[in-house]
């Protein structure tokens, strides 16, 4: 487990190298995150993108996209995973937003969980990116970056959550989610740990790293 000296100059380098982190989905506002967020559970940023890009130029608000239904939804999402069940949570969404929030998307946990297909991951995800909240949303990349490099272990995403919410210095922890799901989706990645090339690798508590940046096993 790195120690704080470590764990300080891990966050300073992510930050020295990307001092203004951000999500790759593309929005525009804290709703068009809610729908990109919904649709990109076990799909890529990129495809999401390719819908949205299209669907937000004709619907970009709850209403409009309530008005486009279900089948009108469709088109633009077909190519994601999972697509029939995020459409029917988008009009679901769209709907409970209007009725209880005005339209708007809620800035607490338990509002947004309340709504369809938003679990602990997405609002934390609206809660930082959206609303400037110090959450981190623990997903693949962050957990194996977390439990392999020492920085926060854990056996589970809660824990991990809990653990980097207690040991990332508070003044990195706005952005953190954002260094850690970067740098696991580029450099320290499951297969293939581009360890040769990782700025932290001095830092890193990880045994099975090589020159080459090949792992035994998976993470």
């Amino acid at each position: 487990m790195m120690n704080p000296e470590k764990r300080r100059a891990f966050f300073e380098q992510l930050k020295a190298n990307n001092p203004k982190p951000t999500t790759e989905l593309e929005y525009n506002s804290p709703f068009e995150l809610l729908i990109a967020v919904l649709l990109s559970a076990q799909a890529t940023d990129v495809s999401v993108n390719k819908g949205i890009r299209q669907l937000f130029k004709i619907a970009n608000t709850p209403q409009a996209l309530l008005d486009l239904g279900e089948e009108g939804v469709k088109p633009y999402i077909q190519h994601i995973g999972l697509f029939n069940s995020k459409g029917r949570h988008i009009q679901e969404t769209c709907r409970l937003l209007l009725e209880k929030h005005h339209g708007e998307v809620p800035q607490t946990r338990e509002e947004l969980e309340a709504l369809p297909g938003v679990g602990r991951k997405t609002a934390n995800v609206i809660l930082n990116t959206a609303f400037g909240q110090p959450t981190i949303a623990v997903d693949t990349h962050i957990f194996r970056v977390s439990n392999r490099t020492g920085l926060a272990p854990g056996k589970d995403v809660v824990k991990v959550e809990e653990q980097l919410l207690k040991r990332v210095p508070k003044e990195f922890l706005l952005d953190a989610h954002h260094w850690l799901i970067l740098h696991g989706r580029y450099t320290c990645k499951a297969r293939n740990p581009d360890c040769a090339q990782c700025i932290v690798e001095p830092l890193c508590g990880f045994k099975q790293k090589t020159g080459k940046g090949k792992v035994r096993g998976d993470i």
